[in-house]
């Protein structure tokens, strides 16, 4: 059984810094590429970043290229996004997943964690 357990949310304002956090437990083969999502209220789910537990490789949303950094500390099994500049357009659920294969689309992605909300004021 996978489980994912997110934190390191809050409210910032905006310009302002979080590091959210994903720790991972559970069966390796499904844990290969980690993302992390984000739904605002009356919008779809949507993929900010992951990245490649093999090799590191990265992927983001144009929305946060730049102010956004996805990382990972395979002995901790934790994955990080730093987020940088915050604006209030970034306030949303955060949710964190795994995916057996370096994939965009959450439909890929099989397991979830339970989310951490984020909110920028201006």
């Amino acid at each position: 059984l996978v489980q994912l357990v997110e934190s390191g949310g809050g409210s910032v304002q905006s310009g302002g810094s979080l590091r959210l956090s994903c720790r991972v437990s559970g069966y390796a083969r499904s844990n290969r590429c980690m993302g992390w999502f984000r739904q605002a209220p009356g919008k779809e789910r949507e993929a900010v970043a992951i990245i490649y537990k093999e090799d590191g490789s990265t992927r983001y949303a144009d929305a946060v290229k730049g102010r956004f950094t996805i990382s990972q500390d395979n002995a901790k099994n934790t994955v990080y996004l730093q987020m940088n500049n915050l604006k209030p357009e970034d306030s949303a659920m955060y949710y964190c997943a795994t995916a057996p294969w370096f994939r965009w689309r959450e439909e890929e992605y099989n397991y979830w964690g339970q989310g951490t909300q984020v909110t920028v004021s201006s």
